[in-house]
């Protein structure tokens, strides 16, 4: 292949189209060169396809279209995981992506040490060659869970594994983590049982309507992270909280009443010191990390722990691009990460052999 891209969520699909566009030719069997998707999914949606049926499409925190092709006007109480994964089926289908799945990839390496060396990925179906590379991964396979000391005896779950409010009925269910995933969680479960609400630090609520400068000054503090190599923060940890349907109506149920994070878990809860706390389960909303243990052989990673990036592309290899990670992780940001990534490919590679000039596009 010229361009290979690992996954097939927005940030996969949004490079797809505009490889597309700019010429390189979709993937087939009997032909070399042009670009292929691999995905490890079953189905198209991505992560979209395993969030909670609990979700709804009105209490989804900010969705934007992917290029060329508008989301039509859901239903507001349609569930997202049935949405937007028929959105994904219908955008791949319109624009002919080749997308190929499920197929797993286990590791990237480099053919040799040369800079123009071409990348050989490694699936469960196969070896492919490429010359550049983006990865879309995205976060959703790499739940992260806290250590704290102790035991606890109950049910605990991470929020990918949340599947809506009816198992909690009646029950004392503790909300670690102070996203837009808690406050889902508590919106929804304190309707049916009782919440305790902890976070690490006190949750930061924004006031005041998202404008476009104030996204940009968000998105400027993420990549200046990125830039520097050290572990990305989500987009969403930097806004904080908006006034989302979510959190209006976990407000109106008094369930945003925060306490700090507890010491340790116990047998039957969590304790602060000597005060000890009991409930019947604990959901961690806590977050996921960046899903990139593939390139672990690339030597991608700097000393601070990160993966440094000027613009999408690794500091250190430029046939290398991450997509929906750090400022790019939601749905506009992926967006403008899939035509920036393509751009700076073909500014490598060149353009491909009789593709037609394509102008530029306004962000």
């Amino acid at each position: 292949m010229d361009v290979l891209v690992v996954g097939a969520g927005q940030a996969g699909l949004s490079a797809a189209y505009h490889l597309r566009r700019r010429g390189f030719a979709p993937y087939r069997e009997d032909a070399d060169g042009g670009f292929v998707v691999l995905d490890a999914g079953s189905a198209p949606g991505g992560a979209w396809a395993h969030r909670a049926p609990s979700l709804r499409m009105a209490t989804v925190h900010g969705f934007h279209d992917l290029p060329d092709f508008e989301l039509p006007e859901p239903d507001p109480d349609a569930p997202a995981r049935e949405v937007v994964p028929g959105y994904f089926t219908a955008y791949e289908a319109k624009h002919t992506l080749p997308v190929v799945r499920p197929v797993h990839v286990r590791a990237v390496r480099s053919e040799s040490d040369r800079p123009d060396a071409r990348l050989l990925v490694g699936t469960d179906a196969g070896t492919w060659s490429t010359r550049a590379l983006i990865n879309a991964t995205g976060t959703w396979t790499r739940p992260f869970v806290p250590h704290y000391p102790g035991h606890f005896a109950g049910r605990q779950l991470h929020y990918a594994e949340y599947r809506g409010p009816a198992e909690f009925a009646g029950k004392r269910v503790l909300v670690v983590g102070g996203g837009a995933s808690a406050v889902q969680v508590l919106s929804e479960v304190a309707a049916v049982g009782e919440t305790v609400w902890v976070t690490r630090t006190p949750p930061v609520f924004h006031e005041g309507p998202f404008t476009p400068e104030y996204g940009r000054a968000v998105v400027a503090k993420v990549e200046e992270r990125v830039r520097q190599g050290l572990p990305v923060r989500s987009v969403v940890s930097v806004t904080g909280l908006g006034p989302s349907v979510a959190y209006r109506q976990a407000e109106e149920l008094g369930a945003l009443h925060r306490r700090p994070m507890f010491d340790r878990l116990t047998e039957h809860g969590v304790a602060w010191g000597e005060r000890e706390l009991a409930v019947d389960a604990i959901v961690w909303a806590t977050g996921f990390r960046p899903e990139v243990g593939h390139l672990a052989p690339l030597g991608l990673r700097s000393p601070g722990g990160g993966i440094a990036l000027t613009g999408t592309r690794a500091t250190v290899d430029p046939r290398v691009h991450l997509v929906g990670y750090g400022p790019s992780a939601s749905t506009v940001g992926a967006n403008r990460a899939g035509r920036a990534a393509v751009h700076d490919i073909v500014a490598l590679l060149g353009p491909p052999a009789g593709a037609a000039a394509v102008p530029a596009q306004r962000s």
